[in-house]
Formats: C-alpha cells, sequence, structure tokens
C-alpha cells in the first residue's frame, strides 16, 4: 500500500511516511490513534513517554520518525525520517 503523498490522504498512521506498524503500534499504546493525533501531538513528550519500564529511551531515530511524521501530517513534504537528525541535533532535543 502506498504512503500518502499529502496529509489530507493519510486516513490510518501507516498511511504517514516513515510509519510503519511498529511505530504505528508504539503510537496506539501512548494514545495517538489517528493521523489528527499525530498532527496535533508533541514528538518530544511522545518519544519520552516510550522509556521502557527499566528506564531505557529507545533510540534517538524514534524521535526522528515522529518529527518527520508530525511535520508531514502539517503538511510539510514526505522526507526520510533521517532529514530530522540535524535538527533534533542542533535543538538538542535528546542527550547525545
Amino acid at each position: 500500500m502506498p504512503k500518502a503523498v499529502h496529509a489530507s490522504q493519510a486516513k490510518v498512521l501507516t498511511d504517514i511516511p516513515n510509519v510503519g506498524k511498529s511505530i504505528a503500534q508504539d503510537l496506539r499504546g501512548l494514545g495517538v490513534n489517528t493521523p489528527a493525533d499525530v498532527a496535533a501531538m508533541d514528538p518530544v513528550a511522545t518519544f519520552e513517554a516510550l522509556r521502557t519500564p527499566m528506564g531505557k529511551r529507545h533510540d534517538p531515530c524514534v524521535l526522528d520518525t515522529f518529527l518527520a511524521a508530525k511535520d508531514f501530517m502539517n503538511g510539510g513534504p514526505a522526507q526520510p525520517w533521517w532529514h530530522f537528525t540535524p535538527l533534533r541535533k542542533v535543538q538538542k532535543l535528546t542527550p547525545e
């Protein structure tokens, strides 16, 4: 199934570029159930909420994926998640 080209085409989470089954499952587990929820979410807070029960963070590329998904759902072009890695690093959204 092809991904959405525009945010208005995204009907389910996996329609959003960079969001596959695993990321969609993570998002649903945090109460982010629809593309509209992605548009409204705080990517950093959502990433922080994914900490394991032992307090371990997920790989920062997951945050990059959340940033890409939110940007797309708010009208940005579809871009690979790694396009957001420099932004995350410059803004120091996660510790190095």
